[in-house]
This record gives structure tokens, sequence and C-alpha cells, in this order.
């Protein structure tokens, strides 16, 4: 199918306002109540060509920059913080990796899919025991004449059941820290690949969250993304690169529920709520700032993990924030189960912990504040 593609961040933007105000805003509250992004909404953003964003279009990609990426989820999380992730998730931690670090027979087999939106792209990093200290990971692996075999168990990971691709990081022994780790391309249905469970979730509940178990899963010699030992670079870096994406949906948000207040409060009302109103403004803004500040230095191709943290950190403050005060000003309609403050509130509260707690993003801004450029892609 053909698709006729815009060009410019401006122009995505208006395509995914379009689609998110027709197909996403109107049914919010029913992806709320599932633990899925429904097929429509899957297949309305394969039609806008929204699954190749950042690709480029001779790997059946929609091409766009990281700006298109930011204004694009920006939008779509206004009308749902499910679908925006569901996205986000696909083209920074998965695609993206792959494109990068990749051969041209990694990229014909795997990303041409993803492009195409034939797939949706899964991250498989975090583990019950290892979480922000990405180092610690147990699941293994070992080489063998065919290939490799992976063993191991996956946690809280975004679209694992409909996925089409997972990257998943494993190392070859624990004793070797970091540099036993590596990424693999793992296609969902391979023998001993299984789905334990899926997790119900405060907030974010239509995107799909779950534990996958490794049990002995074969993966053949093409499945290695980059050279062995090099899978903690690999996942830093798509996790830096991802940052942008979800400080955008936490932007998203920010923003719906700063809609919503100005639709809650009216100019009779308490002069505590204009009070809320004025500061919920302010770290909108700011938020915005540092969010298209980190994706200006990504399309440029300078350094930008300090910025991606700071838009990250202040982005997802600014949701809580902002969401927060929505409930106070609406009152006993606020905290309604079903109603929209109290669904945003719900959502925006995810994003201090996914893709690097707040305390992890203070740990790095620290630490490439005081020793800047000695740490580009974490």
């Amino acid at each position: 199918m053909s698709i006729e593609l815009p060009n410019g961040a401006a122009a995505w933007r208006a395509r995914a306002r379009r689609l998110a105000e027709r197909d996403v805003l109107p049914i919010a509250e029913e992806i709320d109540r599932t633990d899925r992004v429904p097929d429509p909404v899957v297949r309305a953003l394969r039609e806008a060509g929204l699954f190749g964003l950042g690709i480029p279009r001779s790997w059946d990609g929609s091409g766009g920059d990281a700006r298109s990426i930011s204004a694009v989820l920006e939008e779509l999380a206004r009308g749902s913080a499910a679908v925006a992730v569901l996205l986000a998730v696909h083209l920074s931690v998965c695609a993206a990796p792959i494109l990068e670090w990749g051969s041209d027979a990694q990229r014909e087999k795997y990303l041409r899919p993803l492009a195409r939106g034939d797939g949706i792209g899964a991250f498989a990093l975090t583990e019950p025991g290892a979480g922000s200290d990405a180092g610690s990971l147990t699941t293994r692996y070992v080489s063998e004449p065919s290939g490799y075999r992976l063993r191991g168990t996956k946690m809280f990971t975004s679209n694992g059941v409909s996925a089409g691709a997972i990257l998943v990081f494993a190392t070859r022994d624990p004793a070797l820290g970091h540099g036993g780790i590596s990424a693999f391309v793992v296609p969902p249905g391979t023998s001993g690949f299984s789905v334990s469970q899926r997790l119900d979730k405060l907030g974010l509940r239509g995107s799909e969250t779950t534990e996958l178990v490794l049990d002995g899963v074969p993966v053949a010699p093409d499945g290695l993304l980059g050279p062995e030992g090099s899978g903690l670079k690999i996942a830093l870096s798509a996790l830096a690169g991802g940052r942008v994406g979800i400080a955008s949906c936490a932007l998203g948000v920010a923003q719906a529920a700063f809609d919503e207040m100005l639709r809650t409060v009216r100019r009779a009302d308490e002069p505590w709520k204009r009070t809320l109103v004025a500061r919920s403004f302010i770290d909108l803004a700011s938020a915005r700032a540092l969010v298209d500040r980190a994706a200006e230095r990504k399309d440029a191709g300078a350094a930008f993990v300090t910025e991606a943290s700071a838009a990250k950190l202040v982005a997802s403050r600014a949701a809580v924030s902002i969401a927060s005060s929505g409930v106070d000003v609406a009152g006993p309609e606020g905290v309604r189960a079903g109603g929209v403050a109290e669904r945003l509130l719900r959502d925006a509260r995810v994003f201090p912990i996914v893709e690097g707690t707040t305390e992890i993003q203070e740990l790095i801004l620290g630490r490439n504040l005081l020793e800047p450029g000695r740490f580009p892609n974490s």
C-alpha cells in the first residue's frame, strides 16, 4: 500500500493530531479499561505511516527526524498515553537500534517489516532482579554450532504479546560484568519463548506490559545485533534516544491535563484555582522547551544525552504536577473513577519511573555536567 507522507515536524504533528482526534480520543476510556491497544488503532497508525517514522524510505520507512517523532508522540499522548508509548517503544528502543547497529541483511529481515508496521517492536532489558542497574542482568546465552540459546526471565516488557520482534539482552557470564552482555533480535513464537503474565498497572493500562520467559530460546547467528559484548552499549544508546520519545509522551499527557484544567476552571472561580493554572502553564512551557531542545540536538547530530535526561525528568514531573492540580480544581468530579482528570493522573504517575527513574536521570545529569563528554551514550 502506497502512503502519501508529509514533510517536516509540523506536517507530521498535524497528521498525528487528526488521527488522535478521529481514532484515539473517542475511545480513550475504552483503551484505559483494556491491557492492549485495540487493533483498529494499530491499523490507523500503520496506515498513517507512523510505524516507519525515523526510518529511511530505502528500508520502507517514512523518513522524518527526532522532532517529527516527538511531535507525533505528543499528539498521540494527548489522546491516549498507552497508544503513544506503544509507538515510542517500537520506534526508539527496537527499530532505531536495528537501524543503527544492524547489518543490511538484518535490516532487510527485521527492520523492513517493522517500518511497514507488519510487526510491532519490543525491548526486553529489565528483569525481576535487574532494573536501573542494567549491568546486573542474569538472562544467559550460550553459543552453539547453530547460533545461540537464551535462558532467563524479562519483566515489564512493553508490546511483549503483540511484538513482531523483541530486542533481548543477555549475558554470556555475569562474572564478565558489562562486557559479557550482548543484544539479540528474537521473533516471538520461537521455541521456548512464552509470555508468562500480562501485568496490570496503575496507569498506561492500555499499554501491553508483560513478563517473558526464555526457556532455551534458539537464536540464529544473524539474530546477534552488533558485536558480542556490545549489548550494554546498544541498550544505553537506545535508552538515551528513547528518553526523548518518552519525554514527548509525558509532555502530551501534561498538555492534555492542562487543556482539561482550562476546561474545568471558570473565570469566576476561586483565586487558588487560577494560581494553579498559572503554575501549570510554567511547568508545561518549561517541559516543552527541554523536549524541543533534546530533539533538536539529536537531529543536529550533537551530544544530547544530558538534554534527553533533563527533558524526561522535567516533562515527567510536569505531567504529574499538572494532572494532580487538574484533579484538585475539578473537585469531587476529579477523583471519579473513569473521569478524564483521574485517568490523566494515573497515566502521568507512570512516567517518572519508566525508561529510567527520576533518580537515575538526576544521577546522569550530575555525572554529565561534572564530567562533560566522558559518557556520550548513557
